[in-house]
């Protein structure tokens, strides 16, 4: 996983490259927010992964994942983690199978 710094910068750089869907995680799938599509775990390959620690309080902590859907739409998904966060986007990417894994390989 890449520790980088500037969250907001690396966002922007991804949607250049045409990452520009958005997900958020309801009843256990992956849904695309603007095609209300639903995606299961084997459905999701995770390309990279970012860690940002929060600017004011290092235990505000989040991953954003760099995801492409067996479709083929590519995006981003952000989720928290820490104390008192969500755990729900969490949990469905520990599900996603390790050969859908791709986050240690250049994109």
């Amino acid at each position: 996983m890449n520790q980088d710094r500037n969250e907001l910068d690396i966002i922007e750089k991804y949607q250049k490259k045409g990452y520009t869907c958005n997900f958020t995680c309801e009843n256990n799938f992956l849904v695309e927010l603007e095609s209300k599509n639903k995606y299961q775990p084997q459905q999701i390959t995770i390309l990279r992964e970012h860690r940002f620690e929060g600017l004011s309080n290092p235990s505000d902590m989040s991953i954003l994942y760099v995801i492409e859907t067996d479709d083929n739409l590519k995006g981003l998904v952000t989720a928290s983690y820490g104390g008192g966060s969500d755990t729900s986007v969490g949990e469905f990417f520990k599900e996603i199978p390790k050969e859908n894994d791709r986050s240690n390989e250049n994109i």
